[in-house]
């Protein structure tokens, strides 16, 4: 994921910054706990096709 485009990305649901999970290839916002796919290096950045943040994963990043 390139750097500069990562600063540009926000949250659609709360316009919050975005962390990529290299490992999992995911953009994660904390605020709304969605999981963002990122699919052939193209952001998917469509709530319904989000998954549900875990505890776990939440308190991860924080």
């Amino acid at each position: 994921m390139d750097s500069k485009l990562l600063e540009l990305l926000v949250c659609p649901v709360t316009k919050t910054s975005l962390v990529w999970q290299r490992d999992k290839e995911e953009l994660w916002c904390v605020a709304s706990r969605l999981a963002y796919p990122i699919d052939d290096g193209i952001p998917v950045l469509i709530p319904e096709q989000a998954r549900q943040l875990q505890d776990e994963e939440v308190q991860s990043i924080r």
